[in-house]
């Protein structure tokens, strides 16, 4: 296609740039051949003239659709090239936080200097067994991949990490060997993975650093070959390191340190075994203090130093060789510490007694003196002689120094030496992966020798990649057909040349070394002459002459040839390595020894060792001199041939490459230097990989993806049913140039561009699909819009004009009314002032008509109160002249009476003093009192005379006073009246007077009242409000109160529910972790038992050699020989335990439970024992008073016993009576063989049933006389039972006459007692039938209880069958049919059972008297001796069959034990018995033959039994454990024989739901509690065997069916994908649907019902199921970037809500199933939530509360729009949602843990079903075993 067309208006492109390397840019108008600049718009809101290289007039870079960014595979995007590498790299990197990204077959990882949790064993877990284009880019995929194909391909794999320092290749090769160390395992117990992963630290300690760039920095190359087994199991290690940079050990730069392993031995001198060493701080000695940097931050060297430790015990390195190998490491630090002083300049010496030199030689174990001499001096060998010479000051120091670099390089190889011996195994190898864990690329200002080495290396390596990359490239078109092009790649072998060649740089610089006098100047020279000017790659720099330049493939490296000859020598003086040889400490000369290998620490022998590695190296043949020549090799030339080793080696594997990238020199965490990273990308050959990628057809898609993808493109017409023909049409039509794609076998294949092309044909159709979408949409909402505001205008004119109307007539109403209103008004208005008029003219007349009434009577009033004064004034003189003239005469008289008064007087006192003067007063009183009487009768005749006159008088006077009182009273009131008149006119006036006063003072007390009133008010006012606003403020105090008060109640409350809640959760957690802890111990039992007897197998296997043919074992062979069988041989006595056999013969602890129980069973026994002792007692105690009144009643007790006697001595004789005739009968049979004459109807046979039938007569009466005794006997025995008095008197009286009767009446005792025996036989008779009564009324009860049922329940059915439509009614009536048809079979079931019992009774009681006659045959058979019984002949007469009631028991002989097991549980096949029989039979027969055993009081048979049950279930599923339905019907069987167990072992808490014919089954002599436990542990392992049985069958369907399927069709669409092809999301034939995980959940479910597995424990099963596919799903989705999107996030829900479906369907909602998808349900939430607001933020935190703050921040990370209408998430946004998470407790774990199980329980489930109505079918093969 033409440029035009892709460089037009707003198209976006990638400009150069110095500070950011690339710009993003976008172009303000369309691109035109020939125009020389581009207008652009940078994205920092500048626009710029881009300007075109005349020259080669290239475009600037175009930028890759937004929605191909964030890829996880480099090459798919649609353009290639470095911007667009860098930008993919640095979103992943920046925006998405993923630090690993595909380049085609490379991984590149990034360091984020930062501990990423991304490296656990769930993550591991994750990656194991996935395809590598499945997941997202991670070390593990490539660890995976590597360790597939080498299980696939049968060939070995190696994995290439490289990097710079401190882009982190130590720590990804690593993860590699952790990842194959926990998915292979070991193949023997020796942990040979974990050998392999303790050999980091400890080559770390002696081989990494720290420098300027890395913390951690590897200062030597190694190469680990892990080896496996033909299991692909690790049995092995080897490895190979490569230049170490010896350098380090005696000088650092500055801020670098020495290797690990010194500082971590400064740091635990301490040590009290480290004493010996002598050392202290870091700092106090030369080789390291030089870079002033001892301590790395954040690392702890005393704990590093243990770890080493732990990691050389670990290896097999014993004790005091790791002392060994401190005291060289101490030694070569005190030998840095050796100082030098000069005597001349050609000679220098060694102060005496110098400490460090001296602590040296200690250590060393060497003479001071002499590696003092040899420190100072050196010998020189000629031809002729040799001669010592001395050294100067600076030659002694390098010596020294090239000593130290030389002990700790011997030291190194003898480490690694033993590593690899520790981890050799004896086992044959079958194939390794190796680990190349090799320095990067290295330019610095100053390079040297050790630079050139790592660059050569390199150039090497890139070299076999670019080779690799273009045979995978061949490949690919080869393998589609498709026709091959030449590529142009870089290839480096002239540069390699001129290193390695025949007078290479190598060779030059060797030969150099063995010239006397040479020096770096003059092989400087000889550089410059050989190459220069003669090859393009060699350069000289213009301002030196020691240096030159060589073009590497990554960039151009100035090497400074000062130091080369010296380093590829490394030389130290022969006689200080013969001082260290002599040494007294015996490791020191094995460091040495060059022809024999070391003596390994490990005891292990070198013969047996064979090299892991697939390439032997050529022996060496032995010859003199040879060790010396070895000696003297040059560095140079063993890192040659130790390169071309391991390319042999690598090219012999199939590589796998990991690029690390170091994103910044400052070790920041996510901080990306574009700068840094292009160098890098550049040197580690990633960019070439895009160009070769580049140049050829990079983008690929399937047929299927293509028409997925890019199906919008396409018209209906060109749909064809070939799939690959409708792509090839649809491509020749969109893309003309055919030059552009290519079509190959099951792909096309498309150049650089084409699928951004393609991209932006598709957006294209699809905006403008979406145009027209809206604009329909728009158009429906407008017009339906336009259509609203039509009807709603009409609805409104409508209103407006019947408002209107009713307006106007609401207006005519209105003037009508006004009109009358006006008429009354104005009415109203004349009347109101006529009344007015009239009322004023009426008052006016009143008032003035009274003025002149009240003048004139005020006038005559005037004139009537003067006369009356006048009168009253002329009386009042009257009355006092009066007054003073009758005083005055009243005084007169008054004196002149007193006056005479007082003569009187005087003259009567002269007369009463003479006595004849009283005489005669008494002759004259007598005479006077006759006189007076006389004058009293004649005045009282005179009295009654004036009497009757003064009546008659006064009747005339009062009638005359009468008539003048009336006329008095008559004038009198009116007179009053006129008073009246006047008082009232006056009292009026005064009245109104003081009215008028009243009415002012009122006014002024009503002013100042109004006055203080309004004051009074005021006040009050201001009171009230106040108060109110007091009232106010209280109120809200007292409202904050108690709202605070509320709140902290209900906080408090809250606070207590929360801490109660969290208490409850935490002990149900700590329950379930106990719980889980246990059964982990169990799950880790049975795989050590599993475990073992593989072993035992294999040893048997070993030792018994299998001769020629083929012997056949009894099928039915015991078990019980394996090592972890459970053995139950309990001691004789009950108080000894069970106890288990394990494979290490040890004991297996106490469990607590059964301790517990234990403990509380014996103190049961001693409370019952001490009951006993009581009973004892208290028998003891009436036996003795029994006694005592015996003692006194002797002839009572003596008539007793002799009457019983009596009795006895009777019966006895009557007894051995019919014994006698019973054997004469027996004789005469016995005499007489014929058959005829003991046929039945024979005379013999009549008379013997006739005798027969006597004898049984006789002894019925004979048996009801003996029940009479007995219970004369127990009546006796409770008379003499001691008693209270009163309780007792009536009895034993009666009884004391009763028998004293006896003596002289036995035949009215007899009747006596035999009366007493009818009324008691009466009384039971009475009672019984009451009884039945009430059991019959009862059972008609229920009856008619059943009946209300039955009858509700069926009119529910035909209400709910009415509701339904004509099929489903059809259906419903016809299941309702079937079930009751049901129902009724299983009632006439039961009553025919009925039936059976009832007629099995009644003959049990038509044959008593032959079951009689067998008892007496063996009474008699006792007495007969065992010759007798075996010549008397079989009667089979005597032997009828018999029909029993069966007790629920089975019996079997002890031999047949074995055959009971091999036919019920080796033998025997579930799925017969899960359709053909009841659920859970065999337990049920187990369980019976259990019983019978019990009964039999058997506990051999019992536990033999159990133990060959237990072990048979162990190897059933041992055997068939992979297996659904066989691992299902032994758990439900399990479970089932413990509820057996639980429901018949006689404790109270496991009967309450049994019948009492089930009470009367239950064991009687055995307490099986132990084997419950046991089987209850056996249940529990059955169920982790179940798990991981349904786990491996839904893990393959989980991420298909879940995630990749679409089950919406058409809602996703297939992105393009890189190299790393994906599993395809289109359902083919082999591929999972979620349909599938349906079906195999429905037969999950319908196998476990079959089975009779109880329910709550299919609650469990589903429950466990549904995490496993949540944890898988919600794992994949949280590691897969594809993945995270809205489409993707509606296709799980949609998923979810049809599994709830299946739950709803099931009834299993009350599970806890549908609370395990939680996570997954919120994370799909998560997808299709909106993210951008705060307010989002918030909806999502509170919405994702069952997902951890990793997991969340992991999904918002990896949302990846799948269309270009989508948005990514902000990096803001998911720096808010941190914010807000950030105080979440919560696990910092990422993934689920898939492998969780739930601690399963198993809740009591009691069965119904009666023991005794079980038949045993004959399928079984039981036939052995009979019925009890």
């Amino acid at each position: 296609m033409a440029a035009s067309e892709l460089y037009t208006k707003f198209a976006r492109v990638w400009i150069p740039d110095p500070e950011e390397v690339w710009k993003s840019a976008e172009l303000l108008k369309d691109y035109k051949p020939g125009d020389k600049v581009l207008l652009l718009h940078l994205e920092e809101g500048k626009d710029l003239e881009y300007h075109l290289d005349p020259k080669t007039k290239e475009l600037p870079h175009l930028r890759n659709p937004d929605i191909l960014v964030g890829e996880n595979d480099l090459t798919a995007l649609s353009y290639l090239h470095e911007p667009a590498v860098l930008h993919n790299l640095r979103v992943r990197f920046i925006d998405s936080k993923l630090i690993y990204t595909y380049c085609g077959i490379v991984l590149v990882a990034i360091n984020p200097y930062e501990q990423l949790p991304i490296y656990g064993e769930d993550i591991i877990n994750a990656y194991s067994g996935q395809n590598m284009g499945d997941m997202d880019p991670h070390i593990f995929a490539v660890a995976e991949e590597a360790y597939k194909q080498m299980a696939r391909d049968e060939r070995n794999q190696s994995i290439i990490v490289s990097g710079e320092s401190g882009a982190g290749k130590t720590v990804s090769a690593k993860y590699a060997m952790r990842y194959f160390a926990t998915v292979s395992g070991s193949a023997s117990e020796a942990n040979v993975e974990e050998k392999v992963l303790a050999s980091n630290p400890i080559m770390e300690s002696i081989g990494n650093a720290k420098t300027t760039r890395n913390d951690n920095s590897s200062r030597f190359g190694k190469y680990i070959e892990i080896g496996f087994d033909k299991r692909y199991r690790i049995i092995g290690a080897n490895m190979r390191t490569y230049l170490l940079e010896k350098s380090r050990v005696v000088f650092q730069a500055e801020e670098e340190r020495n290797y690990h392993i010194f500082y971590q031995l400064c740091a635990s001198a301490k040590l009290p075994e480290f004493k010996m060493l002598r050392l202290g701080n870091a700092n106090n000695f030369h080789y390291t203090k030089q870079g002033g940097s001892p301590v790395i931050e954040g690392v702890d060297d005393a704990k590093e130093m243990a770890h080493t430790r732990q990691a050389c015990t670990l290896l097999g390195i014993s004790e005091s060789y790791q002392m060994g190998i401190f005291r060289i490491l101490a030694g070569i630090l005190h030998l840095g510490n050796v100082g030098f002083t000069s005597r001349d300049s050609d000679s220098c010496t060694i102060p005496p007694k110098h400490e460090p030199l001296s602590i040296f030689c200690d250590l060393m174990g060497v003479d001071y003196e002499e590696m003092c001499h040899w420190l100072c001096h050196r010998k020189l060998a000629t031809a002729a002689e040799t001669y010592i010479k001395p050294i100067s000051k600076l030659q002694a120091t390098n010596a020294r120094d090239a000593l130290a670099k030389h002990i700790y390089a011997k030291l190194f190889n003898w480490i690694v030496d033993h590593v690899n011996q520790a981890l050799h195994s004896a086992v044959k190898q079958h194939s390794f992966i190796g680990v190349l864990d090799i320095y990067g690329f290295e330019t610095f200002e100053i390079n040297s020798f050790e630079q050139f080495c790592i660059n050569y290396a390199n150039e090497k390596l890139q070299q076999q990649f670019n080779m690799h990359v273009f045979k995978l490239e061949q490949e690919e078109y080869m393998k589609e057909q498709i026709p091959w092009t030449l590529i142009d790649f870089y290839d480096n072998q002239p540069c390699i040349n001129l290193i390695e060649s025949k007078l290479g740089i190598l060779d030059l610089l060797d030969e150099e070394c063995k010239m006397p006098k040479g020096t770096d100047d003059t092989w400087a020279q000889k550089l410059y002459n050989t190459h220069l000017n003669k090859c393009a790659l060699f350069e000289k720099p213009r301002l030196s002459n020691k240096a030159f330049i060589i073009q590497h493939f990554a960039d151009k490296v100035e090497y400074q040839c000062e130091g080369f000859l010296e380093k590829n020598k490394d030389t130290v003086f022969e006689e200080q390595i013969k001082v260290l040889k002599s040494s007294k400490f015996k490791m020191l000369p094995e460091l040495f020894q060059d022809d024999e290998k070391a003596i390994s620490p490990t005891s292990a022998t070198s013969s047996g060792r064979t090299p892991l590695t697939r390439m032997p190296s050529k022996a060496t043949k032995g010859r003199p001199g040879q060790t010396a020549k070895e000696h003297k090799k040059t560095v140079g030339h063993q890192f040659r041939n130790s390169l071309h080793l391991l390319m042999e080696t690598l090219n012999a594997t199939t590589p796998h490459y990991v690029r690390c990238i170091k994103p910044n020199d400052f070790k920041f965490p996510f901080t990306f230097d574009e700068k840094r990273a292009v160098q890098q990308l550049r040197a580690c050959g990633v960019l070439e990989t895009i160009r070769i990628s580049a140049a050829g057809f990079p983008s690929r898609w399937t047929y299927q993806e293509f028409f997925s993808r890019y199906r919008v493109l396409m018209k209906q017409k060109d749909v064809l049913s070939d799939r690959k023909q409708t792509c090839k049409n649809v491509l020749e039509k969109l893309i003309l140039d055919k030059d552009k794609y290519q079509f190959g076998k099951t792909k096309i294949f498309f150049r650089a561009g084409q699928v951004a092309y393609l991209e932006k044909l598709r957006a294209d159709k699809l905006r403008a699909a979406c145009i027209r979408i809206q604009k329909t949409i728009r158009g429906w909402l407008l017009r339906k819009k336009y259509l609203r505001m039509r009807t709603a205008a009409i609805t409104v004119q409508r209103y407006v004009r019947g408002y209107q109307a009713r307006c106007y007539a609401k207006f005519l109403r209105r003037t009508q009314a006004a009109t009358v209103l006006q008429k009354y008004w104005r009415m109203f208005i004349v009347r109101r002032r006529y009344k007015v008029k009239r009322a004023a003219t009426v008052a006016l007349q009143s008032y003035l008509r009274g003025y002149l009434a009240r003048n004139r009577y005020h006038k005559i009033l005037r004139e009537h109160k003067a006369v009356i004064i006048q009168k009253w004034v002329r009386g009042w003189l009257a009355r006092t002249y009066y007054k003073r003239s009758m005083h005055a005469i009243i005084y007169l008289q008054c004196c002149f009476r007193r006056m005479m008064a007082k003569r009187e007087l005087k003259k009567l006192k002269i007369e009463a003093r003479s006595v004849e003067r009283y005489k005669k007063l008494h002759i004259g009183m007598e005479n006077k009192i006759m006189q007076l009487q006389r004058k009293v009768d004649e005045q009282n005749k005179d009295y009654k005379c004036l009497m009757e006159k003064l009546t008659n008088l006064e009747g005339i006077y009062n009638s005359e006073t009468e008539k003048l009182r009336n006329d008095l009273e008559r004038l009198q009131l009116s007179e009053e009246e006129a008073k009246i008149a006047t008082g009232r006119v006056l009292s009026l006036q005064e009245e109104i007077a003081k009215l008028r006063k009243d009415l002012e003072q009122t006014r002024s007390d009503k002013k100042s009242i109004e006055e203080r009133a309004d004051r009074y008010k005021q006040e009050t006012e201001q009171l009230v409000s106040n108060l109110k606003e007091e009232n106010t403020l209280l109120k809200q105090e007292k409202e904050a109160l108690n709202h605070r008060i509320v709140e902290q109640a209900k906080e408090m409350t809250e606070t207590m529910e929360k801490k109660l809640v969290e208490e409850t959760k935490q002990l149900e957690l700590d329950l379930n972790d106990e719980r889980l802890r246990y059964q982990n111990l169990l799950n880790e039992f049975s795989r050590l038992e599993e475990r073992y007897d593989d072993l035992k197998e294999e040893m048997t296997l070993m030792v018994n050699v299998p001769k020629p043919g083929h012997k056949r074992t009894d099928s039915t062979h015991s078990s019980n020989e394996s090592e972890y069988t459970f053995s139950s041989e309990i001691a004789d006595t009950e108080d000894i335990p069970l106890r288990t056999e394990e494979p290490s013969e040890k004991k297996v602890p106490l469990d607590m439970s059964l301790f517990l129980k234990l403990q509380k069973r014996v103190t049961e026994l001693e409370q019952e024992k001490q009951v006993m002792q009581d009973e004892l007692d208290r028998k003891e105690e009436q036996v003795l008073r029994s006694k005592a009144k015996e003692e006194e009643r002797p002839q009572i007790r003596g008539a007793e016993l002799e009457y019983e006697s009596l009795k006895r001595q009777e019966l006895e004789s009557e007894n051995k009576k019919l014994k006698n005739e019973l054997n004469e009968l027996r004789k005469a049979l016995s005499e007489k063989s014929a058959p005829e004459v003991t046929a039945p109807g024979a005379p013999a046979y009549c008379v013997l049933m006739e005798q027969l039938t006597s004898v049984s007569e006789e002894l019925d009466v004979r048996k009801e006389e003996v029940l009479i005794l007995r219970s004369q006997l127990v009546s006796q025995k409770e008379a003499i039972q001691p008693k209270d008095d009163k309780n007792t008197m009536t009895d034993s009286t009666i009884l004391l006459e009763d028998v004293q009767k006896m003596k002289d009446k036995g035949e009215i005792a007899q009747a006596y007692i035999g009366l007493k025996e009818t009324n008691r036989l009466l009384e039971s008779q009475l009672q019984s039938q009451k009884r039945n009564h009430e059991n019959e009324a009862e059972a008609l009860r229920g009856e008619i209880q059943s009946l209300k049922e039955e009858n509700n329940r069926q009119q529910q059915l035909l209400a709910q069958n009415l509701q339904l439509p004509p099929e489903a009614r059809i259906e419903a009536s016809l299941q309702h049919e079937i079930t009751r048809l049901t129902n009724e079979n299983l009632d006439l079931m039961e009553q025919l059972e009925k039936q059976d019992k009832t007629v099995r009774k009644l003959k049990k009681q038509l044959k008593v008297f032959a079951k009689k006659i067998g008892e007496l045959e063996v009474g008699q058979m006792e007495n007969i001796s065992p010759g007798q019984i075996i010549d008397e002949p079989i009667r089979p007469v005597n032997i009828p069959r018999k029909e029993k009631d069966f007790q629920g028991m089975l019996e079997y002989k002890k031999e047949d034990e074995q055959k009971l097991v091999k036919n019920l549980i080796l033998e025997l096949k579930p799925r017969g018995v899960a359709v053909n029989l009841i659920p859970g039979l065999p337990a049920y027969i187990l369980f019976m033959c259990v019983r019978h055993a019990d009964y039999l009081n058997d506990d051999q048979k019992v536990r033999s039994l159990l133990t060959s049950t237990i072990n048979s279930i162990k190897k059933v599923l041992k055997k068939r454990g992979d297996d659904f339905e066989t691992v299902s019907f032994w758990l439900s069987n399990t479970c089932r024989f413990l509820h057996c167990l639980k429901q018949y072992s006689g404790e109270e808490g496991f009967m309450k739901h049994n019948t009492s014919r089930q009470n009367e089954h239950c064991l009687t002599n055995f307490d099986l509690a132990e084997y419950r436990q046991v089987l209850s542990d056996l249940a529990i392992q059955i169920y982790q065997q179940l798990v991981r049985v349904l786990e491996n069958i839904l893990q393959p369907m989980i991420v298909s069916g879940m995630l990749e399927h679409e089950t919406i069709q058409g809602v996703s669409g297939v992105k393009p994908t890189g190299l790393r092809k994906r599993t395809s999301s289109i359902a083919d034939e082999g591929t999972y649907t979620l349909d599938s995980i349906l079906r195999q959940l429905n037969s999950f479910h319908s196998v476990m019902c079959q089975h009779g597995m109880d329910p709550e424990l299919i609650k469990q099963v589903v429950k466990q199921m549904f995490y496993i596919v949540g944890a898988i799903t919600l794992n994949n989705l949280l590691l897969r970037k594809d993945m995270c999107s809205w489409s993707k996030g509606m296709q799980i829900r949609y998923n979810v809500s049809q599994l709830e479906e299946w739950l709803r369907d099931k009834n299993l909602m009350n599970s806890g199933a549908k609370e395990t998808l939680e996570p997954l349900i919120q994370a799909a939430q998560l997808l299709q939530v909106k993210k951008k607001t705060d307010d989002d933020a918030e909806a999502i935190c509170s919405m994702c509360n069952a997902l951890t703050t990793a997991q969340i921040v992991k999904v918002l990370n990896l949302y990846t729009p799948v269309n270009e209408f989508e948005e990514r998430v902000s990096v803001s946004f998911i720096r808010t949602i941190q914010m807000r998470l950030r105080d979440r407790k919560d696990s910092p774990q990422l993934l689920m843990d898939a492998k969780h199980i739930f601690p399963v329980t198993f809740p009591f489930n009691p069965s119904s079903l009666a023991l005794e109505t079980i038949q045993i079918p004959a399928s079984l093969g039981l036939g052995f075993i009979s019925r009890v």
